[in-house]
Formats: C-alpha cells, sequence, structure tokens
C-alpha cells in the first residue's frame, strides 16, 4: 500500500504583501496513519473570560435548583441552548477586604483586581501599582508557546477616558483584569481595527492620515492573498475547502463591517470622541469584538483571551433596551423596584450578547468538534450585589467543553466561604500549569477536579 498524503503544518500560514492570515485546524494537516493523539487534531484546550461590572441581581441570576435538570432564571435564559456546555457556580467568594477606620477600600478597584489575581489592589493612586499575577496569564505562559500571541485582552470601554474611579485607587485597577506581574496591569483594547490588525496584519502607526493611506492601499487582506488561497484550495479535499472558505468569509465580514465603521466614523462622527474602526452602537461593538475573539481561537493566534464587557464604574446607557439611565449609579438601587428592574435588564443584555458568542464558538468546527468544545470560558463579575458591592456568593459561569475537562449540564452549589481562587487553581490544572497556591486560596474544587 502506497500512502500519498502529506500534512500541511498546524501552523501554516497565507502571505502576502507583507501580512499574514493563519489557517483554521484543516483535515489535511493530520498525517495518514497516524495516531489521533499525537497530531494537530489532538485538541487543545482554550481559556477565556469575560468579565461584567456593577454587580448582578442575583435573584434573577441564581438557578433555585441544583444539580442536573435546573431551571434557567430570567436572566440566564438565554444560555439555554447551551445546557450540556454550561456550568453555573455558586458560593464563591472573593474575601472582603479589612479596613481600618478612615482606610480606603476600593470596592471596585478589588472587584476587578482580584477576579482573576486573588490579591488585593495596592492603596495608590499613582503609578507605584501592586496586585498579583492573574491566572490568565499563568495560563498563558503554558498555553502562549505554541501561539503567535501569549494572550488578548479585550474591552468594550477606553481606558484613556476611565473617569471616575474608586477613591485612593488608581483608575488602571477598574480598567483591566489581566496582569502579567504584580506591578504590571495590560490594558485592553477596545478598537476592533486595532485588534484586527494585531491578529492579522502589522502596523507601524496608528496616526490616521498613514492608516488611511495604507488602507487605500491594501483594501482588504484577503484580496492580497487571492493566488495564495487559489493555490490552496486545490491542494484540499471537500471538506477542507469547505472550513477554509468558511473561515475566510468570516474573516473578510469582519473586515467588512470595520472598513465600514470607518467610513462612518470618518464622516459623521468627532474623531477624538469615536475613534474610527468602533461601532455605533454598544451591539454592534460586543459582537464585533466576540467575532474578532472567535477568529483568534480559530486561527490559532491566542489559547487565551480576557474580554471586559464594562469596566467597573461603568456609566454607560443602555437606551437601546429601555434603560437611558447610567449603568454605575442605577447598581446603587437602594431597593427601588424599578431601578432593580433596569439593572436587570442590562444584565439579562450582557447575558444575551455572551449567547451570540457561545453559539459562534458552537458552529464554528475545530478538529472532531467545535470550538466551543475545545474551550473554558469563565464569565462572571467581581461582586454580587452591586448596592452594597458584596464580594460573596459571586455571579459566574463556566461554559464549554474545555477539550473534555469539563462536564456541563449542571448548577454547582459550594459550601460558604469557598474562595474563587480555588475555582482558578482547578482550571489551571486543566490546562496544564499546576500551582499549588493562589491568593487565599484552599485547595481545587472537587466536583470540577476529578472529571
Amino acid at each position: 500500500m502506497i500512502i500519498t498524503k502529506k500534512a500541511v503544518s498546524r501552523r501554516a500560514v497565507l502571505r502576502g504583501m507583507g501580512v499574514s492570515v493563519a489557517l483554521p485546524l484543516l483535515d489535511a494537516m493530520v498525517p495518514a496513519l497516524t495516531a489521533f493523539d499525537k497530531t494537530a487534531a489532538k485538541p487543545v484546550a482554550r481559556f477565556g473570560v469575560v468579565y461584567v461590572p456593577n454587580g448582578i441581581v442575583m435573584k434573577d441570576w441564581t438557578p433555585a435548583a441544583v444539580g442536573e435538570g435546573f431551571e434557567f432564571t430570567p436572566t440566564l435564559k438565554s444560555l439555554e441552548p447551551f445546557r450540556d456546555r454550561l456550568l453555573v457556580l455558586t458560593g464563591l467568594n472573593s474575601t472582603p477586604p479589612v479596613a481600618l477606620p478612615g482606610d480606603a477600600v476600593g470596592v471596585h478597584a478589588r472587584a476587578s483586581t482580584r477576579f482573576l489575581t486573588d490579591v488585593p489592589p495596592k492603596t495608590t493612586g499613582g503609578a507605584d501599582l501592586r496586585a498579583g499575577i492573574s491566572m490568565d496569564q499563568f495560563a498563558a505562559q503554558e498555553l502562549g508557546s505554541h501561539t503567535r500571541l501569549a494572550s488578548l485582552e479585550l474591552g468594550l470601554e477606553s481606558t484613556d477616558s476611565a473617569g471616575s474611579c474608586d477613591p485612593g485607587f488608581s483608575c488602571a485597577y477598574t480598567s483591566t483584569i489581566a496582569w502579567r506581574s504584580p506591578t504590571t496591569p495590560l490594558p485592553t483594547e477596545h478598537n476592533p481595527r486595532v485588534v484586527f490588525e494585531r491578529l492579522f496584519g502589522d502596523t507601524d502607526s496608528t496616526d490616521p492620515a498613514e492608516r488611511a493611506a495604507r488602507l487605500q492601499q491594501q483594501r482588504s487582506i484577503l484580496d492580497s492573498l487571492g493566488p495564495k488561497v487559489d493555490r490552496l484550495e486545490r491542494q484540499l479535499g471537500a471538506r477542507d475547502r469547505s472550513k477554509l472558505v468558511e473561515y475566510l468569509d468570516a474573516v473578510r465580514d469582519v473586515e467588512r463591517r470595520i472598513q465600514g465603521t470607518e467610513q462612518q466614523s470618518g464622516s459623521e462622527l468627532p474623531v477624538m470622541e469615536h475613534p474610527a474602526g468602533i461601532p455605533a452602537t454598544f451591539e454592534e461593538h460586543a459582537k464585533l469584538m466576540y467575532d474578532l475573539y472567535v477568529l483568534a481561537y480559530q486561527c490559532d493566534l491566542t489559547r487565551v483571551v480576557t474580554f471586559m464587557v464594562g469596566r467597573e464604574f461603568s456609566g454607560r446607557t443602555y437606551p437601546e433596551i429601555g434603560v437611558p439611565d447610567s449603568h454605575h449609579p442605577i447598581s446603587h438601587h437602594e431597593n427601588d423596584p424599578e431601578k432593580i428592574a433596569k439593572l436587570g435588564k442590562i444584565n439579562t443584555y450582557h447575558v444575551t450578547l455572551f449567547s451570540y458568542f457561545l453559539n459562534r464558538l458552537q458552529s464554528t468546527p475545530d478538529g472532531d468538534g467545535s470550538l466551543l468544545d475545545h474551550s473554558m470560558i469563565m464569565y462572571g463579575g467581581g461582586m454580587s450585589e452591586g448596592n452594597t458591592h458584596d464580594p460573596t456568593n459571586l455571579p459566574v459561569l463556566l461554559a464549554g467543553g474545555g477539550a473534555g475537562r469539563l462536564k456541563g449540564g449542571r448548577h454547582l452549589r459550594f459550601p460558604k466561604g469557598t474562595p474563587l481562587a480555588n475555582l482558578h487553581l482547578t482550571l489551571l490544572g486543566k490546562l496544564g500549569f499546576n500551582i499549588e497556591k493562589m491568593g487565599d486560596s484552599t485547595g481545587p474544587l472537587q466536583q470540577l477536579s476529578n472529571i
């Protein structure tokens, strides 16, 4: 028997005009007669975080029943199609601060900073920041050696116009959840064009005139790769051709939406207030960033992504869902039913957009499954009840199959006082990074560790 099949490199790229586009996993990347677990087709786990600020209406979030077969609450209802790939976790805590009278507490700074580091932020309004290494960056140390980018930090709000922050605490604490070192926070990027260029094309300058000239010369990355795409397609089977076309269509769609937004921004909106590439509506912006999130996974440019839907203290309004009120002030509802209802609408809206993201992951093939099958996505925030800034019983979800390392379809309730850090230890272990302790951790979560 003669075997003629040749394998394409898993990290193969299409190159042209100084840009490159990585390829998704294709059948042609699996050598003939090679054991599955020794090839590029072996599932790799990806880790992601989606952070929501200012607290949650917990009565509309938390399922009544524990275990399998729980009923989805009003806030989580849009996630029901993903039941088998979803875990609802309740009872996890971020330790409240111990403060002397007159000390700055920094409730919002603590919420975002501790969410992945499990270390409280140092009280400072200057540059001498200090927290801890966030668990996504521990994961990046393990997974980043296989990809061009160790991690990707996304957001929907500019850190340059951070606005109000906790008294006595730098705005840097509320503007990110990712920390490369105890003194190095990683800023988020909220401009889709900049994220797209980081993934698919290099740029030497962000000067608007220079970028406009470059975009005019190279209207589409994919257009410059046309001949190479044609040659590659002729080498692939029907299934691989379908995968490649679907992937490149997704890249072109994102590119087209960014370019359309830039044209609108340049002609209708003040450039200083609305940087080019940022859609006019929150929903368009969020979906575009989620699509970039998916593309980063699909072409294996990174396996670690964090995404802040909003920064702590976010004052965004949501008139599109009937909430013209500023998010942060309305989170201090003082038990006013009308304000609670509006805050619940915001919570539900964020979850609905998250379900869009999960659907994109589920519908994107990856090896023998989908990106959702091979991902661990942590969704939640650093406080439960926003009215009192409660750091206990945090709202946390886990989505995805974790490449066979997570069993979904359950609502797990942990004993009172269980540190959120225990979840971090557990997930890092599943990602291949074994660490004995993070912050106030007491050990892995056994309900997740034995899967």
